[in-house]
């Protein structure tokens, strides 16, 4: 019995040894992969957000490929911007007509014509607009001054005076329209300012300083340089009511003034231009060396341009 167990095992082991020898064919895959699925929420199956989420996806996708290149539309032709002159009134066009635009006018010239081509019913203001070569924010190139007008400029002006009492009384028979310190203060603590011009003695002015936010605001507190604080306040009030005015440059150079109405005719406002040119030619800056005045027009309230000579005299 022993001897036929012991021939089972060997027989036994033998055959695992022809096994182990034989050998291996490689296997070959006859069914095809499968794709990996999206990966699954933690229970298992997807949210029926997520499963939303990609079923509008996959359309979208899906137009993108579907939808027909679209035909890119030709931007309109923009229409060039029309002049001021093609925008404007009737009016307007029929007085523009009578102005050269290419020629630059002599002040007698321009303001004859500034008379014609008004095209508004009420009696309109002339305007002279100069184009200086000054830089306004260098101190020395800021050009300011006053001067009266030889034919006033067609305005009612009121004028206050804030003086002592014997200097009120000179100035009120000079034809001030409030004169004193009482008169005045009182307006001014009602902030009622029912005045177009404020003139102070150099005495008086440091009662004013506590009113300084009221008046500067409006340019109504007194300056030495605009002729308001003086110390013979009936002269600077008789010329204050005659047409003294005020000009200063802005800061893009140019000095804007109104030198009286159309009812003056073309010789009054001729020689309220001149005036006004020859005391800006005055007041040139010492460092400037090349041109000053690099362009004067004339015009009317709502009227055309008219451009002048800068070495016109009329």
């Amino acid at each position: 019995m022993a001897e036929a167990k012991k021939s089972v095992k060997k027989e036994q082991k033998e055959a695992e040894l022809v096994v182990e020898a034989a050998p291996v064919e490689d296997v070959v895959e006859t069914e095809p992969k499968q794709e990996t699925a999206a990966p699954l929420a933690k229970a298992g199956k997807r949210s029926v957000k997520a499963q939303k989420e990609v079923e509008a996806k996959e359309a979208k996708e899906a137009r993108k490929t579907e939808a027909p290149a679209t035909e890119v539309k030709a931007k309109p032709v923009a229409k060039p911007p029309r002049s001021k002159a093609e925008r404007a009134g009737k009016k307007y066009r029929e007085a523009a007509k009578l102005i050269d635009k290419t020629k630059a006018y002599s002040i007698a010239e321009a303001a004859e014509l500034a008379v014609k081509t008004s095209p508004v019913k009420f009696d309109a203001t002339v305007e002279l607009h100069l184009n200086l070569g000054v830089d306004p924010k260098q101190a020395d190139q800021n050009v300011r001054g006053t001067l009266s007008l030889p034919a006033g400029t067609g305005k009612n002006v009121r004028v206050a005076v804030f003086a002592e009492p014997d200097d009120a009384k000179k100035a009120s028979a000079a034809g001030a329209d409030i004169a004193g310190v009482e008169a005045v203060t009182t307006l001014l603590d009602k902030e009622s300012l029912d005045f177009d011009i404020l003139i102070a003695t150099p005495k008086m002015m440091p009662q004013l300083g506590k009113y300084a936010r009221l008046l500067g605001p409006r340019g109504l507190m007194p300056n030495p340089k605009s002729g308001t604080v003086a110390a013979d306040v009936a002269t600077a009030a008789k010329e204050a009511k005659a047409g003294r005015v005020e000009y200063r440059v802005d800061p893009s150079g140019i000095v804007h003034l109104g030198i009286g109405k159309v009812s003056f005719g073309p010789e009054k406002l001729a020689q309220n231009a001149e005036a006004i040119l020859s005391h800006v030619r005055s007041n040139k800056p010492a460092s400037i060396k090349g041109n000053y005045i690099l362009g004067i027009w004339l015009t009317t309230t709502m009227g055309p341009s008219i451009k002048v000579s800068t070495d016109s005299r009329s």
